[in-house]
Parts: structure tokens; sequence; C-alpha cells
């Protein structure tokens, strides 16, 4: 674990500032800006529609009485790769990217699954309606206290 966390906070951000440096180098510094401006507003557009595509699967499959895991692992990964494309560099943009393309999405699923043991739980409720009572009921409750219309009245008139 200590791995992970070493490269995304130590060696992703010195391969972006490597990429910054080159790439500004190679087309200059406002066209690197624009790069990354375009791949944010592109991002957040695949974001959008392949985001909406996997709600309506989750909610499909739902409906047909699955389990949507694919599903929901797809929606965690495009949330990721929102999150990605809105963070500032090309590596990072490289990787969001990769994530919006189905095959890859899917070949991480199935190595995901050799992993984790995805449960899932339900449960059963059941209703039943009591008989009607013949006559009135009784309160147990003797803290209220039932008036008739005639003998109620408002205070506050």
């Amino acid at each position: 674990m200590s791995r992970i966390l070493f490269a995304l906070f130590v060696v992703v951000p010195i391969i972006e500032i490597a990429i910054f440096v080159a790439l500004g180098g190679l087309i200059g510094f406002w066209w690197t800006m624009g790069g990354i401006v375009f791949t944010a507003i592109l991002g957040s557009f695949l974001l959008r529609q392949q985001g909406m595509s996997v709600l309506f699967s989750i909610q499909n499959k739902l409906n047909a009485g699955g389990f949507p895991a694919q599903e929901i692992v797809d929606g965690v990964m495009l949330a990721i790769a929102g999150a990605l494309l809105l963070t500032p560099g090309f590596f990072t943009d490289a990787v969001g990217f990769s994530l919006f393309v189905p095959l890859v999405r899917q070949t991480l699923f199935t190595e995901l699954r050799k992993r984790v043991k995805i449960v899932s739980a339900t449960s059963y409720q059941s209703y039943q309606q009591r008989p009607p009572h013949d006559g009135p009921r009784r309160k147990d409750d003797e803290d209220v206290i039932d008036l008739d219309r005639d003998h109620w009245r408002d205070d506050e008139r």
C-alpha cells in the first residue's frame, strides 16, 4: 500500500512535470495549457455521455432482477476517469481516457473480480393486514383525551 501511495504522490507528479516541460518546449507554453483545458472539457463531455449510459444499464439490470456488479464497477471507473481528466496533466489524462474504453474497463473488472468476492444480500419483508375491529378501538394511552366536536374549543380565536 505504501508503494502505491508513493507512486501516486511522488512518481506521478514527477512524470507530469517532465511531460509539461518537454511538451512546453516542443509546442509552447500556451498550447500546452490549451491542451490541458481541452482534455478537461472533452473528459467532462465523455463522462456525462458514458455516465448516463451506465446509469441506464444499472437500471435495466435491476429491473431484470439481476445485480449490476459490472455496471457499478463501470460507474466507479468512469468517476475515477473523470477525476483524472480534471486533474491537470497529460499522464493522468491518458490514464483517464483509457478508462473510457469499454474493453479496458472490462479487462480491469475481470482482474478485479479474480481478487475480490462480490457478495449481494437481499431481504424479504411481508405485510399482513389485521382484520377490521367490531366497534371502537380502545386507547391504552392515558395521555390522550378524546373529545367530541361539542366539547372542543379553539383558544387562539
